[in-house]
C-alpha cells in the first residue's frame, strides 16, 4: 500500500488515508495495537488449539476502553463514533485469531438491544458489569430450523403472571458457554415478523442448558447450541414491547455488518503484510520470492482489493454516521470484504507454500476462519438478495 512502512527488517501494512480520521483515532489505532501485540498475539496459537483464552482478557479489555465503546456513558461506555469500532476490529485482526475477537466482542451484538430498549432497571443491572469485563453477555438468534430466516423462528415465550415461560432451541451461539446474560429472540405472537420479541435470560436459570459445537475455525471461541426447557424469565427482562423484537434486531445488523466488514478487510490485511515479509525472506530459484514477478503481482491484487474494500467502508461508516441507513450498501460491503478475506487468504497460503499449510501460522488461522465470515451476520446469498431488494431490482 502506498503508506506502508518499513520497522527495522519487517515491512508493516497500513490502511489507506482516511480523511475523516482525528489524531484521537489515530492515538486509540496505538492503544488497540500495543493491546494485542503484548495481551493476544503471544498466545494466539496456544489459544486456538485450546479453544478457549482466559476470562481475565475481558477486564484487560475493559481497562483499555474496548469493551465501552460505543455505549452510553451513564452505564459506563464511551459514546465515540463508529470509525473507532472499525479500528478495533482491524486491529484485533492482526493477531490473525478471529475467535478470540469473536467472543470478547460478543457484548456488542448481545448488550446493544439493552441499551436500546431495556428498562432502566435492566440497563443498570446488566450494563456496567458486562462493559467492566465482568460478565459476559451473547445473542441467540439462529436455530437449528433455520439461519437466516429470523421471520420464522420457533423458539416460544409464552406469558405465566408476572414471567415468561421460555421453550426452543438455539445453535450456532459465539459465547454460548460461558455467557453470563443472553439475549434471546422468541415467538409471542403469530408467525412472522410481527410475532417475534427479545428478552435477555440469565445463564443460572432453572431449564436453561448448552452444549459445545466444534468448528472449522474460530476454535478460540466457545460456540453453543442452548436449550430452553420450560425456563421462567422474569417478564422485566422482555426488551421493548412485545412483538417489537424484529425492528430491534435488523437495527443492530448495520453496527454488526459494519464491524464484520472491518475484521475481514483487517485479516486480508494481516494475510498481504504476512506474505510480503514471508516472501521478502524465503529465497527460490536463487532469488528472494518477492523477485518473482508472479509473487509480486499477487501482491498487487491483493493490496487493489483490500483498498477497494477500505474505502467503501470508511465511505459507509460516514455516511451512517450522519444519520443515513444505506442498507443495500452495507450488505454488498459485507460480502465485498468477506470475498476480499477469502482471496487474500488463498494468495496468502499459496504463497507460503507448505508452511502456510501449518498449524501456528497466522495465514492459516484465517484461511480457516473465512467462511464463518461469509455466513455469520447475514449470509453471502442472504445479503446479496436483500440488496437487490433494497435497490429496486
Amino acid at each position: 500500500m502506498a503508506d506502508s512502512l518499513q520497522t527495522g527488517e519487517r515491512i508493516v501494512v497500513e490502511p489507506i488515508p482516511n480523511p475523516h480520521l482525528t489524531p484521537e483515532h489515530l492515538a486509540f489505532r496505538d492503544v488497540m495495537r500495543r493491546f494485542v501485540q503484548t495481551e493476544i498475539e503471544p498466545y494466539a496459537s496456544q489459544w486456538d488449539e485450546a479453544g478457549e483464552f482466559p476470562r481475565d482478557l475481558y477486564k484487560k479489555a475493559s481497562s483499555i476502553g474496548l469493551l465501552q465503546l460505543g455505549f452510553p456513558e451513564e452505564y459506563g461506555g464511551v459514546e465515540l463514533d463508529q470509525f473507532y469500532g472499525n479500528i478495533a476490529s482491524a486491529e484485533m485482526a492482526r493477531a490473525g485469531v478471529g475467535g478470540v475477537g469473536a467472543s470478547l466482542m460478543s457484548h456488542t451484538i448481545g448488550l446493544p438491544p439493552v441499551a436500546i430498549a431495556g428498562s432502566p432497571e435492566l440497563k443498570a443491572k446488566l450494563i456496567p458489569p458486562t462493559l467492566a469485563g465482568e460478565t459476559i453477555f451473547a445473542l441467540a438468534i439462529t436455530e437449528p430450523s433455520g439461519g437466516s430466516d429470523v421471520a420464522n423462528l420457533r423458539t416460544t415465550a409464552r406469558r405465566d403472571g408476572d414471567h415468561y415461560v421460555l421453550n426452543g432451541e438455539k445453535t450456532f451461539i459465539t459465547s454460548g458457554m460461558r455467557a453470563d446474560y443472553i439475549t434471546v429472540a422468541v415467538r409471542t405472537g403469530e408467525g412472522g415478523r410481527g410475532g417475534v420479541s427479545l428478552i435477555v435470560v440469565d445463564t443460572t436459570t432453572p431449564g436453561f442448558s448448552r452444549t459445545p459445537l466444534r468448528k472449522m475455525g474460530w476454535w478460540a471461541s466457545d460456540t453453543a447450541t442452548l436449550y430452553f426447557d420450560n425456563c421462567r424469565v422474569p417478564a422485566g427482562n422482555l426488551l421493548g414491547e412485545e412483538h417489537q423484537g424484529f425492528r430491534i434486531i435488523m437495527r443492530n445488523f448495520n453496527s454488526e455488518r459494519l464491524g464484520m466488514a472491518a475484521g475481514c478487510i483487517g485479516q486480508a490485511r494481516t494475510c498481504l503484510e504476512e506474505t510480503v515479509n514471508y516472501a521478502r525472506e524465503r529465497h527460490t530459484f536463487g532469488k528472494p520470492l518477492i523477485q518473482h514477478q508472479v509473487i509480486r503481482h499477487k501482491l498487487a491484487d491483493m493490496t487493489m482489493r483490500i483498498n477497494a474494500s477500505q474505502a467503501y467502508l470508511d465511505h459507509l461508516t460516514y455516511r451512517v454516521m450522519n444519520g443515513e441507513s444505506p442498507v443495500a450498501d452495507i450488505c454488498l460491503l459485507k460480502n465485498q470484504a468477506t470475498q476480499t478475506m477469502e482471496f487474500c487468504a488463498r494468495e496468502a497460503v499459496q504463497t507460503f507454500g507448505g508452511a502456510g499449510f501449518m498449524r501456528g501460522c497466522k495465514v492459516e488461522r484465517i484461511y480457516r476462519e473465512v467462511r464463518v465470515n461469509a455466513i455469520g451476520g447475514g449470509a453471502e446469498e442472504i445479503m446479496r438478495d436483500l440488496a437487490a431488494r433494497q435497490l429496486g431490482y
